[in-house]
């Protein structure tokens, strides 16, 4: 993978059938292949390829139906485009055959937490994201409760981080996502993007996925409501508060309104 520019777009390619916006709209390997082409087109930077819903309540499914979902749709990318492609699992299985098939990056919302992922996270020697959650998904938006948010999600990424570092994993090859809807409250939500700046301490790159979670709807205050203008908003604001990564569905909208903030801010044109 390429040296992070700051921000990459990451577009999100859910092939499950139960995932919050997008599920079942990509099971067959030709719909998902040609949503990813298209999100190349609109300028993603890197696509993001998941098999297991992480939705609040989703259920946990075998890890044959895991790699069904997934293998073939990243060999479909993998074989028109150099793309980067990082593979959205917590499955040490996956993680392996992904890394066998080309892929450029884990992205384990359970922090690589699983029995055995840490070991295979490190011997696939590719990059590693991070995500901070309270509890796992059949649980984590039950009652979610901190003592001190940022103090408790700095304190699980030092461990983190420690933990990679003892299984092989160096720290340059590290990604941190707090987690936004990932055992939050909307207000923990919201004060995670207003302080990204404390994560970091840690020298890493931030990801920050909040595209079209329950938390936008809340404060517009229509839980029905689209929630694209919100998504970009906070994109934008994630952006500006140090996110290297930004995890989003809608690739087009969100690559035209950075490229608008990044033109004022560099009061010229610009793709850096």
């Amino acid at each position: 993978m390429q040296p992070i520019k700051r921000p990459m777009v990451m577009g999100i390619l859910n092939v499950t059938p139960d995932s919050f916006i997008d599920g079942g709209k990509y099971l067959v390997p030709a719909q998902a292949t040609e949503h990813a082409r298209q999100m190349m087109l609109d300028g993603a930077d890197i696509i993001d390829v998941g098999g297991e819903s992480t939705r609040p309540g989703a259920a946990v499914i075998s890890v044959e139906e895991e790699l069904r979902r997934v293998i073939p749709v990243i060999k479909a990318i993998r074989a028109e485009s150099s793309i980067p492609i990082s593979i959205d699992t917590s499955t040490p299985e996956v993680m392996r055959q992904a890394a066998l098939m080309g892929v450029d990056l884990i992205n384990d919302v359970r922090a690589l937490g699983r029995p055995g992922a840490l070991a295979a996270a490190a011997a696939t020697g590719l990059p590693v994201c991070l995500t901070h959650m309270q509890g796992d998904p059949q649980t984590m938006q039950l009652e979610p409760t901190y003592a001190n948010l940022l103090v408790e999600i700095c304190g699980f990424f030092e461990a983190r981080i420690l933990a990679c570092e003892a299984a092989g994993i160096p720290k340059a090859k590290i990604i941190l996502d707090p987690g936004f809807g990932f055992g939050k409250t909307v207000e923990h939500n919201l004060q995670l993007i207003n302080r990204l700046e404390e994560f970091m301490m840690f020298g890493c790159p931030l990801l920050v996925g909040l595209s079209r979670k329950s938390t936008i709807g809340v404060v517009l205050g229509d839980p029905t409501v689209d929630r694209l203008q919100g998504s970009i908003a906070g994109a934008l604001l994630a952006y500006m508060n140090g996110a290297s990564l930004l995890r989003v569905h809608d690739v087009a909208e969100t690559v035209q309104a950075l490229r608008v903030v990044k033109a004022i801010q560099h009061e010229g044109l610009s793709d850096h």
